[in-house]
């Protein structure tokens, strides 16, 4: 779960997480939107965090993995 500082709203899935964020940006930048109604900023905002988190996700297997190795051999 996350809560978010600024209002204290909770997120319980990625999906929730994503939906927020781009509710977030639309209605921070609304001059991002283009009249199709399509937000390619915000794409590419979304896009960016989802490679982060990828980054974050991947760095933590390889934490845990190497911290149970280093458990194993003890």
């Amino acid at each position: 779960m996350i809560a978010s500082s600024s209002n204290s709203v909770e997120v319980h899935s990625y999906a929730e997480l994503q939906r927020q964020i781009r509710d977030a940006l639309r209605e921070q930048h609304p001059k991002w939107i283009e009249q199709d109604g399509d937000c390619p900023t915000c794409e590419s905002y979304e896009s960016r965090f989802a490679e982060l988190l990828e980054l974050f996700e991947s760095h933590e297997r390889k934490s845990i993995a190497s911290s149970e190795h280093v458990n194993a051999r003890q």
